[in-house]
């Protein structure tokens, strides 16, 4: 969806309204770790000496990183800055959908999970185990990891 600034730099309006809900296309996140997004809400304005503030508001559907499940991952974006970097160049049109995905992507954890109980995922041989069962458990590298620390 392109937004027309050419109104701003005749000075026929001081500032655009940005506001509303959105729904990002399909295409901006099919090759990422997002499943979808939802409830994207944008609270902003781009004014008439070049900024954009907006308040840029959904959740995000991952994977769990360890079930594997979908995960709602709720986001709060404040954005204050220059437009001229997500304007077309040589135009005078802002893709609001691909302003939105620039900073929406900066958002999305490497790793993110809500699983408590990694007794369930275990296997023939293996186990899950967690940061506090490897310390305490028996671990063949203790020794080493002990004059690791000290450095």
């Amino acid at each position: 969806m392109e937004i027309d600034l050419s109104s701003l730099y005749s000075h026929t309006l001081e500032e655009i309204d940005i506001s509303g809900d959105y729904n990002l296309p399909e295409e901006y996140y099919e090759n990422s770790d997002i499943i979808r997004i939802e409830k994207l809400h944008v609270d902003g304005i781009i004014k008439e000496d070049d900024h954009i503030n907006a308040k840029i508001e959904g959740v995000l559907i991952l994977p769990d990183s360890i079930s594997l499940e979908e995960v709602e991952y709720p986001f709060c974006i404040e954005y204050d800055d220059k437009i001229e970097e997500n304007c077309k160049k040589g135009e005078n049109i802002l893709d609001i959908f691909q302003f939105l995905w620039e900073n929406i992507v900066l958002e999305v954890p490497l790793q993110f999970t809500r699983v408590d109980d990694l007794s369930k995922f275990h296997g023939d041989g293996w186990k899950l185990i967690s940061e506090d069962e490897l310390k305490e458990q028996n671990n063949p590298f203790r020794d080493l990891l002990k004059d690791y620390d000290k450095e």
